[in-house]
């Protein structure tokens, strides 16, 4: 079935982590919004959001809950994906100063430095001009950075959204790879709707071409 619904269900990635937030951003656009902790839950959304939590934990997780693989092949398959904080590790392509033995899910191709900015204690807030957001012409964004990540590497097919000066550099904080977005800040603990309004526009915007939810999606394997 093609997904033609006008209210698009989105799922957020409920195993650890900043769920209830996103939830409730997702509600207030009027999305079908709904916890994924499941492979046949996984089948049935039109996107998804992997939540800030530990990456490291969420690594493991996924695995656990057999959800690893079933989201690598909806990923391959083109579904829309925002990951914030630990989502954007781990939709990234390579994980630095992450456990030898974490994963991640290769949507993004990109490298990220988990904990960059520096420890909980060091958490700030900063304005960012996003061009991409909707009503960009409203203001900058009021990014929020709790234990974040930054980009360090980006290969040549991902856009940088947004980046940030710390210590004297430009540190990327917002990317965005065909159907997939990251950022390494918290649009959900802000009143500010404009990030969780693009990604929605992101999943509209691949209606038609996300495919039968009960394609490849649903084979169920262990994890990596």
């Amino acid at each position: 079935m093609l997904v033609t619904s006008p209210r698009p269900r989105i799922g957020v990635l409920a195993v650890q982590g900043d769920v209830a937030d996103h939830l409730r951003v997702l509600n207030a656009l009027g999305v079908d919004a709904r916890t994924v902790r499941r492979p046949e839950e996984l089948a049935e959304v039109d996107g998804l959001v992997l939540p800030g939590g530990e990456s490291t934990t969420i690594d493991r997780l996924l695995r656990i809950f057999d959800l690893a693989e079933p989201l690598r092949a909806r990923l391959r398959a083109g579904m829309p994906a925002y990951g914030s904080c630990a989502g954007m590790i781990m939709l990234g392509s390579a994980v630095l100063d992450g456990r030898t033995d974490q994963g991640c899910l290769a949507a993004l191709d990109i490298s990220v430095r988990r904990n960059a900015f520096g420890r909980q204690v060091d958490s700030f807030e900063a304005d960012l001009e996003i061009a991409a957001l909707p009503r960009a012409d409203e203001g900058p964004f009021r990014a929020v950075f709790i234990r974040a990540p930054w980009v360090e590497r980006v290969g040549p097919g991902v856009e940088v959204l947004a980046t940030v000066e710390h210590d004297g550099a430009e540190r990327v904080v917002m990317v965005r790879q065909g159907p997939v977005l990251a950022t390494s800040f918290h649009p959900e603990v802000t009143p500010d709707a404009r990030v969780h309004e693009l990604f929605v526009q992101m999943v509209r915007e691949q209606a038609g071409s996300i495919g039968d939810r009960s394609g490849p999606s649903t084979s169920r394997s262990k994890g990596d």
